[in-house]
């Protein structure tokens, strides 16, 4: 591997940290500001998964690094889907409304994320073994 590839590598893998940093951040950010209940666990859980699939990314190598990746990705479609449900059927009981705090921005920033982090999982998977 090339310095250039494996600089672009890393690259990929600290901005898929960072779009998965935001989403866990949206949603902590909600709790902090009167999202409870049972809605208000789900959001802390999101949260630490956030931060732990965070750290994963930029501290795993080989097999773990490819294994990291497919679950942050699994994690950020996940998390939009139950927004995307939220916003037309429901889910759990609890429908939401485009105007709601911060709806909007996280739709954005977990549509980028995913699209980051298919590419990373790409970029993963096609580099060589070190």
């Amino acid at each position: 591997m090339t310095a250039r590839t494996q600089r672009g590598l890393w690259v990929l893998r600290i901005l898929s940290a960072v779009f998965l940093l935001a989403a866990g951040g949206i949603h902590l950010y909600l709790v902090f500001n009167g999202v409870g209940g049972i809605l208000g666990v789900l959001f802390v859980l999101n949260a630490v998964a956030g931060l732990v699939l965070a750290i994963a990314m930029v501290a795993l190598r080989g097999r773990l690094l490819q294994a990291a990746t497919v679950l942050s990705l699994l994690f950020l479609i996940a998390t939009l889907l139950a927004l995307v449900l939220a916003l037309t059927v429901g889910l759990f009981g609890i429908t939401e409304t485009w105007d709601f705090m911060l709806v909007p921005e996280t739709v954005v920033v977990e549509s980028i994320g995913i699209l980051v982090l298919a590419v990373t999982t790409v970029a993963v998977f096609r580099a060589p073994r070190a």
